[in-house]
């Protein structure tokens, strides 16, 4: 295919320049494409910083790039064909870059600004292109060089710029795809990265609410322990204070009742009776008298008996060293440093 007659139907026609222009339009923004993406599967194009605004618009949600969040994607739809597109979490900038487009972008805007180009085909229908203007970059034909807007110009043959450029593109796209692998390889590694980490740290945290557990199961062993010396105290104290009242109840008992009795003694009107009925009695009496006296020398609790404060257990220390507790410094895996319990 004669390069001249192709490069002539594509940018020798205004109308066919308008309409290659509007192909190159941003639906959104309404300007020439600026870094297009394509947007899969409908393969619709859209200004990266455009199709952005679109995903956040419809994500608010979303957590940008500078974001410590790890995101989990979301989706849009395509403003030219309304198809869903959905992506992944590094949202926009996980779309592939559409590469043809901006090459084709690059030469419209060289061919529309340059002297050459559509110029020197307008000029010079019948003539080949077959030489390069390294001067202004574009390129043109013979009779431009010779009596044209190139002929102070400094040029080489197409070809050679031809195989020069393309061999140049082509050692860009393989430095592009390796430093791609290499960059897919280490997102890979970082992402196994965040798995260990999550795994690590959930396994941290189960030792360690293992090690609190063993710890407020030592605590509550002793303090059921504690509480059944106090109980014991008590039990004992209270048998003993029970059983002494039941003595003292016994002697008040007998007391009201020798009471009694003698109130009914006295009661006698007659000198002689009296005398006769209570006098077998009266030594009787006297002798229960006596021993109710002697009730005064009955055993009695000691004063303070009913204390039970020697049982108060000091707990700052043990409490000041609880809160010591922490994680042990200079190892790369940490661990709780229990410096005062055997686990």
């Amino acid at each position: 295919m004669n390069f001249a007659v192709g490069y002539k139907t594509l940018l020798g026609d205004t109308n066919t320049m308008d309409n290659l222009e509007k192909q190159l339009i941003c639906p959104i923004c309404l300007e020439m494409f600026t870094k297009p993406v394509v947007i899969l599967p409908c393969q619709h194009n859209l200004c990266r910083k455009c199709a952005n605004d679109v995903f956040q618009a419809s994500n608010p949600l979303w957590q940008s790039r500078g974001s410590t969040t790890v995101s989990t994607g979301g989706r849009f739809r395509c403003p030219s064909c309304r198809h869903e597109v959905v992506l992944d979490r590094h949202g926009v900038y996980g779309l592939q870059r559409n590469l043809l487009v901006e090459n084709i972008i690059d030469i419209y805007k060289q061919e529309s600004s340059s002297p050459g180009g559509p110029q020197c085909l307008q000029e010079h229908e019948d003539e080949k292109i077959n030489i390069y203007c390294l001067t202004c970059e574009v390129p043109t034909c013979s009779m431009c060089k010779v009596f044209g807007a190139h002929k102070d110009c400094e040029v080489a043959p197409l070809q050679n710029i031809y195989k020069r450029q393309k061999s140049e593109l082509s050692d860009g796209i393989a430095v592009l795809v390796a430093g791609n692998d290499r960059i897919q390889a280490m997102i890979t590694q970082l992402e196994d990265i965040c798995k260990t980490i999550e795994d690590n740290a959930r396994r941290q945290k189960q030792q360690l609410c293992e090690k609190f557990d063993s710890l407020y199961s030592i605590l509550e062993e002793k303090k059921k322990e504690l509480l059944l010396s106090i109980t014991h105290e008590q039990e004992e104290k209270l048998s003993h204070v029970r059983s002494l009242i039941r003595q003292h109840g016994d002697h008040l008992e007998k007391s009201s009742k020798l009471v009694e009795t003698s109130i009914q003694f006295m009661e006698e009107p007659q000198i002689s009776v009296f005398l006769q009925v209570s006098y077998p009695s009266f030594w009787n009496l006297k002798s229960i008298i006596e021993n109710l006296t002697s009730t005064s020398s009955m055993e009695r609790t000691e004063p303070g008996y009913e204390k039970m404060d020697h049982f108060v257990i000091n707990t700052e220390d043990v409490g000041e060293m609880l809160r010591t507790i922490d994680f042990q410094t200079g190892i790369w895996h940490a661990r709780v440093w229990f410096t005062c319990f055997d686990t």
